[in-house]
C-alpha cells in the first residue's frame, strides 16, 4: 500500500491560501533608495487588488530606532532575514528602481531560487537577463 507523499512547506503554504481564498501577494524589493518609488507601487499593486509586502525600514533615513550605529549594524541582518521571510510568502516580486545593488541582488538570486516570478519596473536592470553588448571600438 502506497502512501501520499507529505507535502511541504511550501505546498502546505499555497493550500492555506487557497482555503483562505486570499488575492496574489506581492513583495517589493529594491534599494531603501527608491522608497518613494516602492510607495508608489504598493499604492498601484493594492488598487489592482494584490497584497503587498515590502520593507518597512529605511536605515539610511534618521530614526530614533536605529540612531545608534551598534543597534542600526544588529538591526541589518534581522531586516534582511524578515524580507526574505516576505518573500517567501509572496507568490511573485516586484523590483522596483533602475539600480540594483548587492542586497538586492541577493534577494533576486533568493527569490529566483524558490522559483517566484519576477517582475521588474526597470526590466533592463535584471541581472538575470544576458543582453547582447556591443564592444567598444
Amino acid at each position: 500500500m502506497s502512501y501520499p507523499r507529505p507535502l511541504t512547506p511550501e505546498e502546505r503554504l499555497a493550500d492555506a491560501k487557497k482555503l483562505l481564498s486570499l488575492p496574489r501577494i506581492v513583495a517589493i524589493c529594491g534599494s531603501t533608495r527608491f522608497m518613494d518609488e516602492m510607495t508608489e507601487a504598493d499604492l498601484r499593486e493594492t488598487e489592482a487588488g494584490r497584497i503587498v509586502v515590502k520593507p518597512g525600514c529605511d536605515l539610511k533615513s534618521p530614526h530614533a530606532l536605529w540612531s545608534d550605529p551598534v543597534e542600526a549594524e544588529a538591526l541589518k541582518p534581522r531586516l534582511d532575514e524578515l524580507h526574505r521571510a516576505k518573500i517567501r510568502l509572496a507568490d511573485e516580486v516586484l523590483v522596483v528602481g533602475d539600480y540594483i545593488g548587492d542586497s538586492t541582488r541577493a534577494e533576486i538570486a533568493y527569490a529566483r531560487s524558490l522559483g517566484k516570478p519576477l517582475r521588474f519596473t526597470h526590466p533592463e536592470v535584471d541581472p538575470g537577463v544576458t543582453r547582447n553588448r556591443v564592444a567598444p571600438k
